[in-house]
């Protein structure tokens, strides 16, 4: 739970890709895809069994390894999935106080608007804002820049 006086962060992208709605939900809704847009030096791995498709409830365990921290376990559940229309993916355990993912799809003339928005809190309260401040808030820009690179390559071949 979030404390008193623990700062709340977000961080909003959006891309459009030339890609149909449907389309691009079909890759989202597999959990496995998230291997191929999430940056090689993360060294990110599912430990968890998958299925091809989310569903609501679904808790996938994740290795990931983050710079100067090293390897941590990330356990998030997947929720609130509509389908070709939004889902969130929530961290149970791992390194943040909150992470709540949410992820949102329009169609757009034919193509779809990629809507990301994360609400996420740091622990160590005043330690974590200057954390947030030197570092995860750039390295989360540069994990959600390295992962629009790879949908629109993915999307608008």
């Amino acid at each position: 739970m979030i404390f008193e006086g623990t700062p709340l962060y977000t961080l909003e992208r959006e891309l459009l890709v030339s890609s149909a709605l449907a389309d691009t939900w079909n890759f989202l809704r597999n959990p496995a895809n998230l291997n191929q847009i999430t940056p090689p030096d993360l060294h990110f791995h599912i430990v968890s069994d998958i299925p091809a498709e989310m569903y609501n409830g679904l808790v996938i365990e994740y290795r990931i390894s983050i710079p100067i921290i090293g390897a941590r376990t990330w356990v998030a559940e997947i929720k609130h999935i509509r389908e070709k229309h939004s889902f969130v993916d929530e961290q149970r355990v791992g390194p943040f106080k909150l992470w709540y993912h949410y992820h949102q799809l329009e169609e757009v003339d034919g193509r779809t608007k990629i809507i990301d928005r994360v609400h996420y809190a740091l622990p160590y309260f005043q330690l974590g804002s200057l954390i947030h401040v030197l570092f995860v808030r750039k390295t989360l820009q540069r994990i959600f820049d390295y992962r629009k690179d790879k949908l629109t390559a993915i999307f608008n071949k």
